[in-house]
């Protein structure tokens, strides 16, 4: 380390290199999350850029993940045999920064319920959406969804309700949707 501190590479301009006694790791979401050792701490931005990242994609093919006795996720490589702690997809995370629209943002015909909600979380909330069944209906019912809601669709159609429900949940298994049959108008 002397010999490089000398040769004046103890510093590097890369702003992803973590400084000592940092440690990145994941979480079992694919959410990154740095470890300061020194002052036993962890945070979720990088301590040198402030961004947060998440990791890209499935693991590579014959890579698991599994869960010590202790909580803390680990990687078993069953190619090579190995087991190690870093996520083997830490090469490929992607920059996670929620842009929080202002209120004053316009947002036009092109506009979708997706990039509306972008940076929302909705856990823990109800929505009742009506129409959910197609149109606009539908793709609030679906972002809504993904973004944490407990989604109720009101739809007259209980066939296309129905429907909808499923290509929700094919998308996001995670979620929790239900029909509610209308009183109103039966067909």
């Amino acid at each position: 380390m002397a010999a490089l501190k000398y040769a004046g590479l103890d510093d590097t301009d890369s702003e992803d290199e973590l400084p000592p006694g940092w440690e990145e790791r994941t979480t079992k979401d694919g959410w990154v999350y740095y470890v300061n050792h020194d002052e036993m701490k962890t945070q979720w931005t990088h301590p040198k850029t402030g961004k947060r990242k998440r990791v890209a994609g499935e693991l590579p093919y014959g890579w698991e993940q599994e869960t010590d006795e202790n909580g803390q996720v680990f990687f078993v490589d069953h190619i090579n045999k190995r087991t190690t702690y870093l996520d083997p997809r830490l090469a490929f995370t992607v920059e996670e920064n929620p842009v929080k629209p202002s209120a004053r943002q316009r947002y036009d015909g092109n506009t979708t319920a997706m990039e509306i909600l972008e940076g929302q979380d909705f856990s823990g909330r109800v929505a009742i959406v009506t129409g959910a069944n197609s149109g606009i209906g539908f793709e609030a019912a679906k972002s809504l969804a993904l973004h944490g809601a407990q989604v109720v669709l009101a739809c007259r159609n209980c066939t296309r309700a129905s429907d909808a429900v499923k290509q929700i949940l094919d998308e996001w298994t995670k979620t929790e949707i239900r029909l509610m049959e209308s009183v109103l108008y039966p067909r």
